[in-house]
């Protein structure tokens, strides 16, 4: 097998190599059933029991509770910004909004064409560098729900702890840091998650909402969009993305061999430090966020004059160090360092940044 390049890519984002293997190896033939995943029914026994384990072993690695639901949509998390207010926001009711970076900045748009959006805070007084501490926010009193993002990927802004808001059910878009570390389910109301960094490729998204928010839908809810609907046909009222499905769940096999999600937090920990670490005792580079906010999955960076940033990553890319590329909205790099990625990444990486900063600083 050839040489893998270290993918960088903030999504779709890379893959564990042993779940690629796997997924080559069953192509053709899923476990000697002479057919592939791919040209299965969503209703037969052998697909219906892929299902199945994946949501098992999602419930394992983040504990969640039994009175949740776990659902495998599509669309993206982009749809559950219309979603979540069809379902859970009353034509006459308030949900609470924080904005740190453009994801949720998108959600608040999205939401505000169904109903009434307070924005309880905004990063956007600190440069989008900070979050702001809960003692500034604005809490609208019996508010519908409470939506954040943990983690901002094109910003590189994550949350390093979980609001409180009493009853008031937290909703929380968990795309680019799901399964990283492990989180309390159980204060959440819905966490919901695009695929394709954390979970498995693209054209998936997970939702794991509580029960007692289910069956509260407006009326111009479109049945595809309905929670309940999801809930109650075992996420396959029409046909669902099935390969991805399929291979998520041998991600989530995979992450259960590494150790599970505690096994995933040491790991990018070390992997984090490293990388802030020597952006930080450099010259040369340079991370504005605040080291509390500092997400652990999306690490920009700038170099000292952005002149070079082109012959940086042609250098990088020749080094099979891929996807480095900053967002075209914020400029500069970025380097998405999502489970699948080891240490012997960075490692490659942070060679890269001292043998560039040599020549260039």
């Amino acid at each position: 097998m050839s040489k893998r390049a270290f993918n960088f890519c903030a999504g779709p984002a890379a893959l564990p190599t042993e779940v690629l293997e796997r997924a080559r190896a069953e192509l053709l033939d899923w476990q000697g059933k002479g057919l592939s995943v791919m040209e299965m029914s969503h209703r037969s026994d052998d697909y219906v029991a892929i299902a199945e384990k994946a949501e098992q072993d999602l419930r394992d690695l983040m504990g969640v509770p039994s009175n949740y639901k776990v659902l495998f949509l599509q669309g993206g998390a982009s749809q559950q910004f219309a979603e979540i207010p069809l379902n859970l926001l009353p034509e006459d009711g308030v949900a609470d909004y924080v904005e740190t970076g453009i994801w949720s900045k998108k959600a608040i748009e999205e939401a505000r064409r169904f109903g009434n959006v307070n924005v309880v805070a905004s990063a956007s007084k600190y440069d989008y560098f900070a979050i702001p501490g809960q003692n500034e926010w604005n809490l609208t009193p019996n508010a519908a729900y409470l939506h954040y993002a943990s983690n901002e990927t094109i910003g590189g802004l994550e949350f390093d702890w979980i609001p409180e808001v009493g009853d008031v059910p937290l909703v929380v878009d968990m795309s680019s840091d799901i399964l990283s570390r492990p989180i309390d389910v159980s204060k959440f109301g819905l966490i919901y998650a695009g695929a394709q960094k954390n979970i498995g490729p693209s054209g998936l998204v997970v939702v794991i909402v509580r029960e007692d928010l289910l069956g509260r839908a407006r009326s111009i809810c479109p049945t595809m969009l309905n929670y309940k609907v999801a809930a109650d046909n075992g996420s396959m009222y029409n046909t669902p993305a099935t390969y991805s499905w399929y291979l998520s769940g041998l991600v989530f096999q995979w992450l259960k061999e590494q150790g599970g999600v505690e096994a995933m937090e040491k790991r990018n920990r070390a992997k984090k430090d490293m990388l802030y670490g020597f952006i930080d005792n450099s010259d040369f580079y340079t991370n504005p966020i605040q080291p509390s906010a500092r997400s652990w999955m999306n690490v920009p960076f700038r170099l000292a004059d952005e002149k070079l940033d082109k012959a940086f990553l042609e250098g990088a890319d020749a080094r099979g160090l891929l996807n480095l590329k900053g967002h075209r909205s914020v400029g500069g790099m970025r380097a998405s360092i999502y489970n699948a990625l080891g240490l012997d990444a960075i490692e490659a990486l942070v060679a890269y940044m001292a043998e560039f900063e040599k020549e260039h600083g």
